[in-house]
């Protein structure tokens, strides 16, 4: 696993750092999508969340088989992280159309409430 400009020890540095972030990470994730979904509406965001941080977990896990040599590892590491990502993306997407229809709401709320005061 020679790559130009690198040695094996600082490539299993890395990614045994990386692997560290990745795991607490994808805990944090799992915690915090597991709160939002106690309420319904959080829920829409708590799923993905939950499901991208167990994705980050096994991703991480794949990683660290893959500098015990394991075949297919690296694969499978990198499927997983690209999973965590897609999900990463739907969850900023609903986030930011969940945040426009509260603007627009409380946009009409306070139109309605002036226009009944004229």
């Amino acid at each position: 696993m020679e790559y130009k400009g690198t040695t094996d020890g600082d490539m299993h540095a890395v990614i045994t750092r990386m692997s560290k972030n990745m795991r607490f990470l994808g805990m944090s994730y799992v915690i915090i999508g597991g709160l939002n979904c106690l309420s319904i509406i959080g829920a829409l965001i708590g799923i993905p969340m939950l499901i991208s941080g167990l994705r980050l977990r096994e991703s991480a896990d794949s990683f660290g088989d893959w500098l015990d040599n394991e075949e297919g590892a690296l694969l499978r590491a990198l499927e997983r992280q690209g999973r965590f990502f897609s999900i990463q993306a739907i969850i900023l997407i609903v986030g930011l159309v969940l945040g426009v229809l509260m603007m627009v709401g409380v946009g009409v709320g306070m139109f309605a409430m002036v226009a009944s005061q004229m």
